[in-house]
């Protein structure tokens, strides 16, 4: 945060802001909250717990000042995409990615596909990098797993 921490309305609206920046659909931004905080709600939590999952969003990707928009592309807002951002962000709770941005999404996604962003994946396109993403997924998880044995 900059010199001052907001007070806890302006932190909730800063959250809200940075879930809407990122396109954060309910259920992974209701994840998300959980996996910082243990609580599903920013009603719910203190202001300590605001600013942990406030900066947990500037680590995402969160912008607090508006950025520059001529010459980009809307993100994309599919429901592959949310799926794709989905898993994305749970092989980063699972340590697998160590960013979990959009842009740092947009780079596995043109390495896997040749395309630059989620929006221009064909259907099948989009369908070939969840099943990459879901195999990677299970692959750590069994890692995970064959390690606390």
């Amino acid at each position: 945060m900059s010199q001052r921490t907001p007070n806890k309305p302006k932190l909730i609206q800063f959250i809200h802001i940075a879930k809407s920046q990122l396109k954060l659909d309910d259920a992974t931004y209701r994840h998300m909250l959980t996996e910082q905080t243990g609580k599903d709600s920013c009603s719910k939590m203190s202001k300590s717990e605001l600013v942990v999952v406030f900066e947990h969003l500037k680590s995402l990707g969160f912008k607090t000042t508006p950025a520059k928009s001529a010459g980009k592309v809307a993100q994309a807002d599919d429901a592959q995409s949310r799926k794709i951002r989905s898993l994305w962000l749970t092989l980063h709770d699972l340590g697998a990615v160590r960013n979990a941005s959009e842009r740092a999404l947009a780079k596995y996604v043109e390495r896997q596909t040749g395309k630059s962003a989620l929006q221009f994946l064909s259907t099948k396109g989009a369908s070939d990098v969840i099943e990459h993403l879901k195999k990677w997924e299970e692959r750590v998880r069994d890692k995970q797993a064959e390690a606390k044995k």
